[in-house]
């Protein structure tokens, strides 16, 4: 079994920032690229930024400068700090890891529950 768990969405005004922390548990052989996806209301699942193994870096458009991903491989935990928070961030939160559960086993998606992030003033 493996688990992704997410924390630290909230409530926050416009121009103010969160971090948001996920951590992946479980019987995990190996974790190759770990993200975050967001999901508004009444829109589609949408890629916020991910990070491979190596460190290599992809942000949505709408983000970029404004949103930092990182990750610590020795904790298994992949976080993302929002900075300059708009209305428009306005979703729910989910963290995604292509995740291989044994040695010989291919890697595949899991997605934690999601965590609401509420930018209003």
């Amino acid at each position: 079994q493996v688990q992704l768990v997410e924390s630290g969405g909230g409530l926050v005004q416009p121009g103010g920032s969160l971090r948001l922390s996920c951590a992946a548990s479980g019987t995990i052989s190996r974790i190759n690229d770990m993200g975050w996806y967001r999901q508004a209301s009444g829109k589609e699942r949408e890629l916020v930024a991910t990070m491979s193994t190596g460190g290599s870096t992809n942000y949505a458009d709408s983000v970029k400068g404004r949103f930092t991903i990182s990750r610590d491989n020795f904790k298994k935990t992949v976080y993302l700090q929002m900075n300059s928070l708009k209305p428009e961030d306005t979703a729910i939160y989910y963290c995604n890891s292509k995740i291989s559960r044994y040695a010989w086993d291919r890697a595949r998606d899991y997605w934690g529950r999601g965590t609401q992030v509420t930018v209003s003033s």
